[in-house]
């Protein structure tokens, strides 16, 4: 890492939850797909967009029900991963990340593997209030969510 790389270190995409909602008894990755349920995706749809990009296995839609209802007891593969990224329109390193809080108790506290734009970016976010974090927050999901239902 460079002297500027560690200048820019700061921590992940890791919500701040302080006083919006109790925290949720799901994991993190469960907690992902929950959060996608919740916007009126059905299980069914989500199994058919479960497809790795890399290899072309896919991820069946009860899956994504066991990953709510009954987590397994290891976590997915990077196969399945891929698949679950491209299933939730996130990115890989999100799922990625996801799936190590909740099955390692392992939380990234700094930025790698983002290009020098992302890491800017996220500085300036660390900077700001936790009201100005949750606003910007709003903004980029509800960016993600115009995305989506521009793509359905």
């Amino acid at each position: 890492m460079t002297r500027k790389d560690e200048d820019m270190a700061a921590p992940t995409f890791t919500p701040d939850t302080g006083s919006e909602a109790p925290a949720s008894p799901l994991g993190a990755l469960s907690q992902l797909v929950q959060n996608v349920l919740d916007t009126g995706i059905s299980l069914r749809r989500l199994g058919e967009r479960a497809v790795d990009p890399e290899t072309g296995e896919a991820v069946s839609w009860q899956y994504f029900q066991k990953l709510v209802k009954n987590p397994p007891a290891s976590p997915p593969d990077p196969v399945q991963m891929r698949a679950l990224a491209a299933a939730l329109n996130k990115p890989y390193r999100r799922v990625q990340e996801a799936a190590a809080k909740q099955w390692l108790q392992f939380e990234a506290t700094e930025l790698s593997g983002y290009d020098e734009d992302v890491r800017i970016i996220v500085a300036h976010l660390a900077g700001k209030t936790a009201a100005d974090k949750r606003r910007w927050r709003r903004m980029i999901e509800a960016e993600e969510q115009a995305r989506r239902e521009v793509d359905e």
